[in-house]
């Protein structure tokens, strides 16, 4: 049985929140570069992905026990939309609708429910 102290669910947002940068410029970031061959952007995103899993796999196996498979899941994805919003605006130029900022608020509510414990 593992062991937990208060540094456990710190470290694995932590991890999760580096992994998720990664994983987000590995998944859209290729988008700023449309005349480059699609060959080259798989590549070089495979090659964001590598660091993405270095940060990706010691989050969960860190936080698994601490955590369950669904709240991991769910953090991951908070963080996941959090950063997108951002990568979004500041990277691709995108704005940012209403709908998207209440959609996002919906999913926060449904983390809420997931973690309350009835």
């Amino acid at each position: 049985m593992p062991t937990f102290n208060f540094t456990t669910p710190l470290t694995t947002i932590v991890l999760l929140f580096i992994s998720n940068i990664f994983m987000t410029f590995a998944w859209y970031g290729h988008l700023k570069f449309t005349a480059r061959p699609m060959v080259l952007m798989i590549l070089v995103s495979w090659g964001i992905a590598f660091f993405e899993y270095c940060f990706q796999v010691p989050a969960n196996r860190i936080g698994y026990g601490y955590f369950n498979a669904v709240e991991l899941k769910t953090i991951q994805e908070v963080i996941s939309l959090s950063i997108f919003m951002f990568f979004s605006t500041f990277y691709l130029g995108e704005n940012m609708r209403w709908n998207y900022v209440l959609g996002f608020g919906l999913i926060c509510l449904a983390t809420f429910i997931i973690f309350k414990k009835w």
